[in-house]
């Protein structure tokens, strides 16, 4: 079949009786589409648009402790083509709020609903729609002469292995940062930490990227940091030949205790538990409790443990004694 033959059987299939008759319908059709588009664009209605206000001519010497871009909800009413020109349009996509012009000393400034509202319009002079409402309805900013101090992050959150595994080592990147704030807030601020982190079920080395939680009226840099979860497997274990260490003893006395030695249960990483040990477990007697409770044997006490170790306790709780004159 030649080009010529396609083009003709395609031609009386558009122009024949029944065609035509859908022809005139899309027609018609796509009139009254029109038609009822623009009788639609022609109504009033109102819409909330969100407007990004950003703090512009930041002084050299002032650092913006707060976000230094904001959004505000402004509630607009006009015809509805006017509201489809913003909401494709450049039109209300962008504030600039001076500094110098919202600046309210000490630290701190404010840009009322008024203002705002004086601000679109200063800056969208053509602009002919009604405001009905602007959210929030003052907008602050905070900020310093570059007062910070330097202080260490934690995570916070849910952080969860697999069962039969935990945490043995979190690492941070970096592990401090800069804070900017008024030199109250910084006073008050001893540690930092990550937003809510919700990690669970995992077996292998987790590392996180994540932000800072926010806090009023305080700039962290850098915003994000990366923190390691580093994960061991459990296992029930115990260490022999841990010394006892007698405490408060008076020059010139010895306390003997029989065993010298004893045994502390625990439970920890298998990795760790290869690196472990006696001395790194602190066993005491207290010469001071021994005296004002006179017994055949004296109490003893695991006080330091590795870290990495949990339910740490002692084989035996007493042992015998002797107190020597040296």
């Amino acid at each position: 079949m030649g080009i010529a033959s396609f083009f003709r059987i395609v031609r009386d299939f558009l122009f024949s009786n029944l065609n035509k008759q859908f022809l005139i319908f899309l027609s018609f059709l796509g009139l009254s589409a029109i038609f009822w588009l623009m009788t639609t664009l022609n109504e009033t209605y109102e819409r909330e648009l969100k407007i990004p206000v950003r703090i512009a001519q930041i002084p050299k010497n002032a650092v913006l402790t707060s976000d230094e871009v904001d959004t505000v909800r402004v509630s607009v009413r006009d015809k509805g083509w006017m509201l489809l020109s913003y909401l494709y349009s450049n039109q209300l996509n962008k504030l600039n709020a001076l500094f110098k012009n919202y600046n309210r000393g000490n630290g701190y400034g404010y840009i009322t609903a008024a203002e705002l509202q004086k601000l679109i319009h200063a800056q969208n002079p053509n602009m002919t729609s009604k405001i009905t409402s602007i959210k929030p309805e003052k907008l602050e900013f905070y900020y310093n002469d570059g007062v910070h101090k330097r202080v260490p992050v934690r995570w916070s959150g849910r952080v969860i292995p697999e069962h039969l595994y935990f945490i043995a080592q979190t690492q941070y990147w970096p592990d401090s940062i800069d804070v900017y704030a008024s030199q109250e807030k910084l006073d008050s601020i001893k540690v930092v930490y990550t937003e809510a982190l919700n990690y669970a079920n995992f077996r292998d080395t987790l590392i996180v990227d994540c932000q800072m939680a926010k806090i009023r009226g305080v700039k962290f840099v850098p915003e994000r940091i990366k923190v390691g979860f580093y994960t061991d497997v459990l296992t029930e274990e115990s260490m022999d030949d841990v010394p006892i260490l007698a405490v408060n003893m008076p020059e010139g006395k010895v306390l003997r205790t029989f065993p010298s030695k004893v045994k502390v249960n625990f439970v920890t990483g298998v990795s760790q538990f290869r690196n472990l040990r006696p001395e790194q477990f602190i066993v005491i007697a207290d010469y001071k409790e021994i005296i004002a409770n006179p017994s055949d044997k004296c109490n003893i006490y695991l006080k330091v443990v590795p870290q990495g170790i949990s339910r740490a306790r002692l084989d035996t709780k007493q042992v015998d004694y002797l107190i020597e004159e040296e």
